[in-house]
C-alpha cells in the first residue's frame, strides 16, 4: 500500500507570492502580526503559517531541518524540493514544531557573510499585539508590543545573546495557526 502525500498550496504561485509579501512585511515591521493562507493539507503537527513559510522560503538550494516527523519531511521535500539537514546547525531554514533548538547552535553567518545565517520558523501557542514584550529597533518607530505564548523558559536571554552577535545571528519567525510575526536579529526585546 502506498502512502498518499498531502497537498501543498491550493494555488501554488499566488499563495506563495502572498506568503512572501507577508513574510517581508513581518520582517520590515518586527512584531506586527500577519495572516497567511495555509496549505490545505499540511501534515500534523505543522501549523498553517509555519507550513506556508516553509513552502515559500525553502527550495533546492536551502537545507531545511524540521522536527515534525518523517511525513512532514517527505511533504517538505516533495513540495519545496529542499534537502533535509541532519542537524539544526547545518540548516539554512529550520521549522521547530516542538522544542526550540538553542539559538547559539544555529548557523549565524560570518563577519564577512552575515547573510549566510539561519532563519528559524518557530511554532508557538499564540501571538497577540498590544501587550507583552516591548520591541524596539529598525522597523519600529518607537516601541511595539507583542505577546507570545509557548516560548521556552529563558528565551529572552537567548535572544539577547543572539542579538549581541550582530551583524551575525539568527532571524526568527513566530507562527501560531494562520498568523506569523518576525523578530529580525536587530530587534531588541524587553519584558512588558
Amino acid at each position: 500500500m502506498r502512502a498518499t502525500l498531502a497537498a501543498g498550496f491550493a494555488e501554488p504561485v499566488l499563495d506563495a507570492q502572498a506568503c512572501f509579501r507577508a513574510a517581508l512585511e513581518a520582517m520590515a515591521r518586527p512584531g506586527r502580526v500577519q495572516r497567511v493562507a495555509a496549505p490545505p493539507e499540511a501534515p500534523p503537527p505543522l501549523g498553517g503559517a509555519a507550513a506556508a513559510l516553509l513552502l515559500t522560503l525553502a527550495d533546492a538550494d536551502t537545507p531545511v531541518w524540521l522536527d515534525a516527523g518523517p511525513e512532514a519531511e517527505a511533504w517538505a521535500r516533495f513540495h519545496a524540493g529542499c534537502p533535509i539537514a541532519a542537524a539544526p546547525g547545518e540548516a539554512a531554514f529550520l521549522l521547530a514544531a516542538g522544542p526550540m533548538p538553542p539559538l547559539a547552535s544555529l548557523a549565524a553567518g560570518s563577519e564577512e557573510e552575515p547573510h549566510r545565517s539561519a532563519t528559524l520558523i518557530l511554532q508557538v501557542a499564540a501571538l497577540a499585539e498590544g501587550e507583552g514584550w516591548r520591541l524596539s529597533g529598525p522597523g519600529i518607530e518607537r516601541e511595539h508590543r507583542l505577546r507570545v505564548e509557548g516560548l521556552p523558559p529563558g528565551f529572552a536571554a537567548d535572544w539577547a545573546a543572539n542579538q549581541a552577535r550582530f551583524p551575525q545571528g539568527v532571524d526568527l519567525f513566530l507562527c501560531a495557526g494562520d498568523r506569523l510575526a518576525a523578530l529580525p536579529r536587530t530587534t531588541h526585546l524587553a519584558a512588558g
